[in-house]
């Protein structure tokens, strides 16, 4: 498992890697991933390639780092709904339907950053695993608040969860989400997401 760099480091050092992990994102969105280097990365902030190997071992290191910031804002958002004071139903309608309008707004609107997002999933990165068990976390709460309430069935809340999330993975997983714009066959993720949110109903 590779472990990333810890930006909780000392401030000189915690700047020049958000500096670095700027730089990249935008030669990264610009250029594509594939065709950036390392050195590319170092020239538009003027300093060494040497330099930029002191905070990042490999280009794969910082694409996991971005990925990481990115899954964090998808992260944050599920962890401000989860909080609200709405029923449980509401709160994975809300969830469901929020992961999804953020999947089509910043990961394929830009192709170039749903080529990172495609090059992360294929390569089941930790950052990647570990986002889809806290978010599976926040669901489980949630249905299990819905138990407790008497909205939903009786039930494992945490393989409900894992069931909730592959009935919506195709409104969550960019590849699946690209595939199916515009496809009349397909379910419409308002329809998708209700009838997640009916299975767990008594």
């Amino acid at each position: 498992m590779l472990d990333l760099p810890d930006i909780s480091a000392d401030p000189a050092r915690q700047e020049n890697i958000a500096r670095i992990l700027v730089a990249a994102e935008k030669l990264f969105r610009h250029y594509g991933y594939s065709k950036t280097t390392v050195a590319d990365i170092a020239r538009d902030l003027g300093m060494s390639t040497a330099n930029i190997y002191r905070f990042f071992a490999s280009k794969g290191e910082i694409h996991q780092a971005l990925c990481g910031r990115m899954l964090e804002q998808s992260y944050l958002m599920a962890l401000n709904i989860r909080n609200q004071p709405i029923s449980a139903s509401d709160r994975l309608r809300a969830y469901a339907m929020g992961q999804y309008k953020m999947t089509l707004e910043t990961m394929l609107d830009e192709q170039k950053v749903h080529e990172m997002v495609v090059i992360a999933i294929e390569s089941a990165w930790h950052v990647i695993e570990k986002h889809i068990v806290r978010i599976q976390d926040l669901v489980a709460e949630i249905i299990a608040e819905g138990i407790a309430a008497g909205e939903f069935v009786e039930q494992d809340p945490v393989i409900a969860a894992k069931c909730f999330a592959s009935a919506t993975v195709d409104l969550c997983h960019p590849q699946m989400v690209a595939q199916c714009l515009g496809k009349t066959y397909q379910a419409k993720p308002e329809d998708l997401i209700e009838f997640a949110i009916r299975a767990l109903k008594k």
